[in-house]
Formats: C-alpha cells, sequence, structure tokens
C-alpha cells in the first residue's frame, strides 16, 4: 500500500471518530435523535473506507452516501437561510450556524470519500482531505479554549464540553 493510501485511511478513520464524537455530544440537544442519526451514518459509512478503501465502489455504500449528502445538502441550504434572515452576530455562536457547519464537514467529507472510488486522492484532493480532516478538531480545540464564545450558548451546549 503507498504512503497516501495509508493517509487515507488513517484519515477516515480520524473523521469517523469526530462524526462518532459529534453524535455522542448530540445526548442532551432538544433534536438529539436528528443530530445523532445526522452524524452516525457518515460515522459509520467512513468507518467502511477507512477499513477497506475499495468500499466506496459499492452500490449500496455509494447510494447512501448520496441520500445522506443531499439531505446534508438540503439541510445547509435550510439553515443558511435562516441564519440570513436571522443571524444576530458570527454565525458561530449561533446554534444553526454550528449545524451548518456540521452539515458542510460531512457533504464535504462524503464527497471526498465517494470521489476516491474513481481516482485514488493524491495531490490536491489529498491535502483537501488532510485540512477538512484536521478542521472540526481545530475547531473544537478553538471553541474549547475561547470561553467567551461559549457564555452566549444555550444550556444544552455549554453542558456538552
Amino acid at each position: 500500500m503507498t504512503m497516501a493510501g495509508r493517509l487515507w485511511r488513517v484519515r477516515n478513520l480520524l473523521m469517523a471518530a469526530f462524526f462518532g464524537l459529534a453524535a455522542a455530544v448530540q445526548v442532551n440537544d432538544p433534536d438529539a435523535g436528528l443530530w445523532t442519526v445526522v452524524y452516525l451514518v457518515p460515522a459509520a459509512l467512513t468507518l467502511l473506507v477507512s477499513i477497506n478503501p475499495s468500499i466506496t465502489g459499492n452500490g449500496v455504500w455509494r447510494s447512501l452516501c448520496d441520500l445522506h449528502s443531499a439531505g446534508c445538502i438540503f439541510g445547509t441550504v435550510a439553515l443558511a437561510c435562516s441564519l440570513f434572515a436571522y443571524a444576530q452576530g458570527n454565525i458561530l455562536h449561533e446554534e444553526e450556524g454550528r449545524e451548518l457547519f456540521g452539515l458542510v464537514i460531512i457533504a464535504v467529507w462524503m464527497r471526498l470519500c465517494r470521489s476516491s472510488a474513481k481516482n485514488p486522492l493524491t495531490g490536491f484532493c489529498l491535502t483537501a482531505a488532510v485540512v477538512v480532516a484536521l478542521f472540526p478538531f481545530v475547531s473544537w480545540l478553538y471553541i474549547y479554549v475561547n470561553k467567551e464564545m461559549r457564555e452566549s450558548w444555550p444550556t444544552h451546549c455549554k453542558t456538552v464540553i
């Protein structure tokens, strides 16, 4: 296996862990059931890719990926419209803004996984995969360190971190 292939597997394992953690922190959210599923589906699909990258060529895997991605894109548009109409400041201070970023991360990652079936990720795509895989963890670290940002959050968000 090439170094790029190993790196791709590790990135998928990292993203599966992120999606799993994102599902776990939904425990006290008012709409936890919805968001848990939103994150567990890509966690499972991504874990499968980390175990066997060629799974992305499987019709069932592709169908699940496409269906979930379509739902995430629809949710992204709906949340973006809501934020455009009602946001009063930094969108990361708005719950819908954080949810929107989660959906964007899922959609981008699922697209990278799906495109890896035809062409192994190298060059720009592999670099994009590394950046997308690191973004959620860097964001969580930033939010954890930035206490001012967390002060405006609803109680259910404050008690998870």
